[in-house]
């Protein structure tokens, strides 16, 4: 589980293809100071668990390797095809920024919202319009997720914690703040880029349960009108 405050705008360092999943390694300090091999890390709004750290970067072409860091300086994850074939994972690339959160832990502050770090799937920037002191960033909404996304509710774009600040049948807005801007992928992002979204998992839960209530009460409703033409006939 994550909160959608990203702590490390991470580099993707290498991407090896092995048939029908990924293994890709990124850059980061910040997210591997405390991590083991195990751990969660959401990478781009991307639940994935690390399968290796790296102490050492790749040497030159002719050079000798170079010793190895006392603190890991990133971490390997397999991604797998499902993932691939439903997240914005499947186009990065050396040089690729990612964002990057540990999953948190029970005594942490949940800055943003609860964020599981499984996308309900991909979507394009369609446009940017910069304001004095924020931007606004318009996404494009797929319709099987539009019914989980409302005004001034939450929603993660490529594992961002943000407020929907406007909403359309197949659009919706965030306003990004500076920090925000300068600290994750959204300030790189350009329309037509795609991004990752996550809708917010209550309303995944409110939906399901009330569905549930409607056919319990329809089943409790035909259960009393059995009783009532039982006693009826007594």
């Amino acid at each position: 589980m994550f909160t959608g405050i990203v702590e490390d705008l991470g580099e993707v360092e290498a991407v090896e293809h092995l048939g029908d999943f990924a293994r890709i390694h990124v850059r980061s300090t910040v997210v591997t100071e405390d991590a083991r091999v195990g751990d969660s890390i959401c990478v781009n709004g991307v639940c994935l668990t690390v399968t290796g750290l790296i102490t050492a970067r790749p040497a030159p072409p002719g050079a000798a390797a170079p010793e190895p860091s006392p603190a890991p300086l990133g971490f390997a994850a397999d991604v797998m095809g499902e993932t691939l074939r439903h997240s914005s994972l499947k186009s990065v690339a050396p040089g690729t920024k990612v964002n990057l959160e540990r999953s948190v832990r029970l005594e942490d502050r949940l800055g943003g919202h609860l964020v599981q770090g499984h996308t309900d799937g991909s979507a394009t920037v369609i446009s940017r319009d910069p304001q004095e002191h924020w931007e606004v960033v318009r996404i494009g909404l797929p319709a099987g997720l539009a019914r989980y996304v409302v005004h001034k509710g939450s929603i993660t774009v490529d594992g961002v914690s943000l407020t929907v600040s406007a909403l359309g049948d197949d659009w919706f807005e965030v306003s990004l703040i500076p920090e925000t801007l300068k600290r994750t992928t959204l300030g790189l992002k350009q329309p037509g880029s795609e991004v990752n979204l996550e809708v917010d998992v209550i309303a995944k839960y409110v939906e399901k349960l009330t569905a549930g209530a409607g056919a319990g009460a329809g089943a409790g409703a035909g259960a009393a009108g059995v009783g009532s033409a039982d006693g009826g006939a007594q």
